[in-house]
């Protein structure tokens, strides 16, 4: 099969060298405002574009509705951030890097529901995550460390990348619950005394989201709120935060959303930490193999698949070795 075939039409050499360059979106959400009525403005604009960077309707009920999928995904994101945590990516690196997955899956099936294809997209959406937020970027091959099975070509993850930002119509510069944090943070604390604290608990609470499909049920504006009330709740001088006044921090925002989420990481924030307790430093490792084979190119012969999804083959890709 042709590379073009592949590519749904697109221009072949946009994938010709080792790394890829793309375009942004042309909406820019990245800038910060210090003053109180420009940060309501903004808090506005965020509100009102967040609901396009979200998976399909129904796409976290889908995946709830096959566990095995839901495992899957949730190796895919351990993955992510192991990755993150080598590489200090920020936490918005990571947060990104499921986006793109979540709204991809949730638009375009897999041959298989684990495996390499998985695998291959979860390292081209960190790929596109790190080049959206990160001023040093590893190659394609050194991003590939952790426990994974298999590595690929930089010209197939860049092809994958292609395929990602298709599906995506190029939307790739997210509104996430990272642009509502500062706010929501400074509107619980008046004084500034604890925003510090207040942002940095929040933005591992978000992080911690990404691992639980069930979160893909809120907008990012109610879990920054949740994540901003939960960590408020840490501090004796704010725990009498009233939850329900966060619904009056931006128009739209729903009160029972935002409670409903603050219930769920609670939950979530119990196993989070318990599992964080019991990690160990994980053993990373970089593979270059001596003949890379392109996984997504097929064999001749090879059975097809449906036609909403890549021509891909369990046979062309190489396994990672001990």
């Amino acid at each position: 099969m042709s590379l073009q075939n592949l590519l749904c039409g697109e221009d072949a050499s946009f994938v010709d060298s080792d790394e890829c360059v793309f375009l942004p979106s042309e909406t820019d959400f990245s800038v910060t405002v210090d003053d109180d009525e420009d940060e309501d403005e903004s808090v506005a604009v965020f509100l009102g574009f967040e609901g396009e960077f979200l998976p399909g309707i129904g796409f976290p009920a889908s995946l709830r509705s096959r566990p095995f999928e839901a495992s899957a995904r949730r190796e895919a994101v351990d993955w992510i951030l192991e990755v993150r945590s080598y590489y200090s990516f920020s936490p918005l690196t990571a947060y990104l890097a499921v986006n793109y997955m979540d709204r991809f899956l949730s638009v375009h099936c897999l041959p298989q529901a684990n495996g390499w294809p998985l695998q291959l997209l979860s390292v081209a959406c960190l790929s596109l995550a790190a080049k959206m937020e990160e001023t040093v970027v590893p190659s394609l091959v050194d991003l590939q460390v952790g426990q994974t099975k298999f590595i690929f070509e930089p010209r197939t993850i860049c092809r994958m990348e292609l395929l990602i930002l298709t599906k995506l119509n190029w939307k790739l510069r997210s509104v996430t619950p990272f642009n509502f944090i500062d706010t929501f943070a400074r509107k619980i604390d008046s004084s500034r005394l604890f925003t510090r604290f207040l942002v940095s608990r929040a933005n591992q609470l978000i992080l911690d989201t990404i691992r639980v499909v069930d979160f893909g049920d809120f907008r990012p504006s109610s879990i920054a709120a949740a994540a901003a009330l939960r960590s408020a709740d840490e501090i004796p001088d704010l725990a009498r935060t009233d939850h329900g006044s966060a619904a009056s921090w931006g128009t739209g925002m729903d009160k029972d959303s935002i409670s409903n989420c603050c219930r769920l990481m609670q939950h979530n924030l119990t196993e989070s930490d318990h599992r964080r307790a019991s990690m160990t430093p994980p053993k990373f490792r970089v593979t270059i193999p001596q003949s890379p084979v392109t996984v997504l190119e097929r064999n001749e012969g090879s059975s097809a698949v449906s036609s909403s999804s890549p021509s891909y083959s369990s046979s062309n890709k190489r396994r990672r070795l001990n």
